[in-house]
């Protein structure tokens, strides 16, 4: 006779790697635990360590061996925050993360959070920002050129840009969002965001159901405090995405609420954006709202999009009611919870969550969203014609006279296939042409150009040889050749260049 006895079916548990952090970190984290126990959430926590602790014990990039494979082998991760050392020390194991795995999408929701009160309460805020988030100045790469001049390479990929387009348009697409806005400095930097722009433009054809705009980041910064509810989604540069992400974040409450996913096609990692507050840490103060939404965030990445909305809801109900708040959200209207308080009264709030209430899982919504396959571009640009027609050699000369130095560096120059066309400092020009007020530093760019009588190409060994004649006299320190694809020149031109 067949059993009658009916078994309840348990959730397959996806395991997700979980870093505890640093400073308020373990605190925060094991909140949320609480809370994703109590919803009986369809997690298996592998613990690992990164940040402060790994430095302390000697692992010179904050990110541990055991913990990489960890991640290499279940592809997710909740990160509390970790130490990131300023000014000196060792890069930051959060960079690290995210490259290690290119986790290139840092995806930023901000929307007003029941209960909470700011002053642009009630206005609608509800967008995404996307940042592309390995690229750009986050890559890294800086010298001291002389004593007190430094430089950092600002690197911007079309690729790069790509990828993270088509991360905003199939957000906004899945979203049932109707724009995104490419947010750049293109107007200054016309090379490297130029071509972010002109990349996210050409994804976005490929996306006729989404209105695609641009907006200089400046512009933007404007519009995010005087008219908020009109960005949906922003897509841009790492720095730009960094900067607006933590200023949108303060219109619906700030950091202490805030949460972003780090996305990549090998791993997601999903964190809180406040910092590790060393100054709170041990004490029972910090917010875990943050770090909640960060897991609600996982949750919904892996398909559980209603046990997320179940703690969501939870989570409203405790906000709204506002007996039990930690210290940064109850200022004196209701005495001052701790975190473990307030994690075990989002959790017994989970009981008053009515099920029917809950919004139903929705499949990916907008125009065509079914029928239209996300467009690619080639890895690599074609070009007919590419010629490199000169470089650029920077130097060091400490109290030099432009009208001496130009003189002395042409005299070099003869003889040479290149010619020296000008000598500029801190992006001016300043030889030849007329005064500049100009402060000069010890820091000189001089442009060399194939003459007019030169053969086609780009002579190596005499290129060379110019150099060894300026090395000779002065110090140099770095050198960037002239590119020039199709009739189109390759390089920004100085302030005043004739």
């Amino acid at each position: 006779m067949p059993s009658t006895t009916t078994e309840t079916v348990k959730p397959v548990a996806h395991e997700v790697v979980l870093i505890e952090g640093d400073g308020i970190g373990p605190e925060i984290a094991a909140a949320v635990r609480l809370i994703f126990e109590a919803a009986a959430a369809p997690v298996r926590w592998t613990p690992a360590i990164a940040g402060g602790r790994a430095f302390a014990a000697g692992v010179a990039t904050g990110v541990p061996a055991e913990t990489v494979d960890a991640i290499e082998r279940a592809r997710l991760v909740l990160k509390a925050p970790l130490e990131t050392p300023v000014g000196h020390g060792g890069k930051s194991a959060n960079v690290t993360l995210r490259k290690l795995f290119e986790m290139y999408a840092n995806i930023r929701p901000v929307k007003e959070l029941a209960g909470i009160t700011t002053p642009f309460s009630g206005r609608g805020i509800d967008m995404v920002i996307v940042r592309e988030n390995v690229e750009d100045l986050y890559a890294g790469i800086e010298h001291m050129q002389t004593p007190d001049t430094a430089q950092a390479l600002k690197l911007i990929t079309r690729r790069g840009s790509a990828k993270i387009a088509r991360a905003a348009y199939e957000l906004a697409r899945r979203e049932g969002r109707s724009r995104v806005i490419a947010v750049h400095k293109a107007n200054i930097l016309k090379l490297t965001e130029g071509l972010f722009k002109r990349t996210v433009e050409a994804v976005g054809a490929g996306y006729p159901d989404i209105t695609t705009d641009h907006m200089i980041v400046d512009a933007c910064a404007h519009k995010l405090v005087v008219a908020p509810e009109q960005i949906d989604v922003a897509v841009m540069t790492n720095m730009n995405g960094d900067i607006l992400s933590d200023l949108a974040a303060g219109l619906v409450g700030g950091l202490g609420l805030a949460a972003s996913a780090n996305v990549g096609d090998h791993a997601a990692m999903f964190e809180a954006v406040h910092g590790s507050a060393p100054d709170i840490a041990g004490r029972g103060l910090a917010n875990p709202t943050a770090f909640l939404q960060a897991g609600l965030m996982l949750l919904r990445h892996l398909g559980e999009a209603r046990a997320a909305a179940r703690i969501e809801a939870a989570l409203a109900l405790t906000l709204s009611e506002g007996r039990v708040l930690t210290g940064d959200l109850a200022r004196g209207k209701v005495e001052a919870a701790s975190t473990m308080a307030f994690a075990e009264a989002v959790a017994a709030n989970l009981e008053r969550v009515d099920p029917a209430a809950l919004p139903e899982v929705a499949a990916p919504v907008g125009a065509d969203a079914a029928s239209t396959p996300a467009p690619t571009l080639p890895d690599r640009i074609t070009v007919t014609t590419r010629d490199d027609v000169g470089f650029d050699l920077f130097f060091e000369v400490e109290n030099a006279d432009p009208a001496e130095l130009g003189a002395e560096i042409t005299a070099l120059s003869e003889g040479s296939p290149f010619r020296l066309k000008h000598l500029s400092n801190r992006g001016t020009a300043i030889w030849p042409g007329a005064v500049s007020r100009t402060e000069l530093t010890p820091h000189w760019r001089a442009r060399f150009v194939r003459r007019a009588d030169a053969a086609a190409g780009f002579d190596d060994a005499a290129a060379l040889a110019l150099i060894g004649k300026v090395g000779a006299r002065h110090r140099w320190m770095h050198v960037e050749k002239l590119l020039v694809t199709d009739g189109a020149d390759g390089f920004s031109r100085d302030q005043g260049e004739a």
